[in-house]
């Protein structure tokens, strides 16, 4: 398949994931949504800005990656079982690198100043989970081009990858609530909203914490799962801040860092 027509496969499943679970959480809220509808307006003209974006920086970025690798897979790894086997491997490995390079703009300074931006809503839902700054799209598209040239992937695995990562994303922010112990048991395999609401939580030790995307077993394994529960009147957002105007968030990664 072309490029074009992956990536009008990833906008469709996305597109009904999002307003499936868009809908959803307004039927069976976890947490009382706020009154004001304000910061809907700037997560989506967040989105807005990247979805127009994206298509002209981080599509050909990824399409460069895919053709200047620094090796060539043999065709048994493309073939049959093997090939099943050697997906599942690589998104494992992808999953790997998005839990550090997620804990990176959590550490360091500078990319903070981006994925700030993200963290300053103060409510979650399914619209957080689109809500990031332009800058932060691109620089996760350049840096994941070291994991696509090293292991030699197929554009099709990268844009399976980026499926799985924003239909995650879309189910973690949102606000459905779930059946505890349904939720409990799916927690232990891959990242549900009650994992994901405590690293929203306003308070530093919680939100630089429980950094997985897919799989929850990374904050397990690397020691970064918060112990905190979820609770329906914790704050979101962070800790000593509030958040900006749709003018303020473009402009915050100029800004003095704030955490």
């Amino acid at each position: 398949m072309t490029l074009e027509t992956l990536l009008a496969a990833k906008t469709a499943i996305v597109g009904v994931w999002f307003a499936g679970f868009f809908i959803a959480e307004r039927l069976a809220a976890a947490a009382p949504p706020p009154s004001s509808k304000a910061r809907l307006f700037r997560n989506a003209g967040l989105w807005l800005i990247v979805f127009l974006a994206a298509p002209f920086i981080v599509a050909p970025l990824t399409a460069w990656g895919v053709n200047h690798l620094i090796w060539k897979r043999p065709d048994a790894m493309t073939m049959g079982a093997v090939a099943l086997a050697v997906l599942a491997v690589d998104l494992v490995l992808l999953d790997i690198w998005t839990y550090w390079l997620h804990r990176a703009y959590h550490r360091v300074p500078w990319m903070w100043r981006l994925h700030e931006v993200h963290h300053r809503d103060e409510f979650l839902d399914t619209t957080s989970a689109l809500r990031f700054h332009l800058g932060e799209v691109i620089l996760s598209a350049a840096l994941r081009l070291i994991p696509i040239m090293v292991l030699a992937l197929p554009l099709t695995t990268v844009i399976i990858f980026e499926i799985l990562l924003l239909c995650s994303a879309v189910f973690h922010h949102s606000n459905l609530r779930l059946p505890k112990a349904f939720e409990a048991g799916l927690s232990r395999i891959m990242v549900t909203p009650s994992i994901h609401w405590i690293h929203h939580h306003a308070i530093d030790r919680d939100t630089n914490s429980n950094y997985a995307s897919l799989l929850s077993l990374w904050d397990r394994v690397f020691a970064s799962r918060s112990p905190a529960e979820r609770r329906p009147d914790m704050k979101i957002g962070l800790q000593g801040v509030e958040d900006q105007s749709f003018l303020g968030l473009i402009l915050m990664p100029l800004m003095r860092i704030k955490k």
